[in-house]
């Protein structure tokens, strides 16, 4: 059974950084997703990538900012972000395909989901 644990989130001020985690359990993908809910809006795409090549996908808003890495030992996946601002205040989830094999960029295309992790941006 597949698992997808968040976390990291906390407090952070404007202009920080901050890494969140994505344990993985049951299975490993090639391609990860994050995804956040600001507060009362929907949620949006942040970044994505696909391990069997290069790129690393990201939102316009984070364009510059943010960057995907892995721990293949650990099967854990990570989101950094810097220069943070305000409006970034949000849950935070990581996302993993059943069957993609190019990287989506909607909710639709993901099928597992961790539980979210809150990250709030203080101006």
């Amino acid at each position: 059974q597949v698992h997808l644990v968040d976390s990291g989130g906390g407090l952070v001020q404007a202009g920080g950084s901050l890494r969140l985690s994505c344990a993985v359990s049951g299975r490993t993908f090639s391609i990860m997703a994050w995804f956040r809910r600001p507060p009362g809006k929907e949620r949006e795409f942040v970044a994505a990538k696909n391990w069997d090549g290069p790129r690393t996908y990201t939102g316009e808003s984070v364009e510059g900012r943010c960057a995907i890495s892995r721990d293949h030992a650990k099967n854990t996946v990570y989101l950094q972000m810097s220069n943070l601002k305000p409006e970034e205040t949000a849950v935070y989830y990581c996302a993993a395909p059943s069957r993609l094999t190019t990287v989506g960029l909607t909710i639709e295309d993901y099928d597992y989901w961790g539980q979210g992790t809150q990250v709030t941006v203080s101006s």
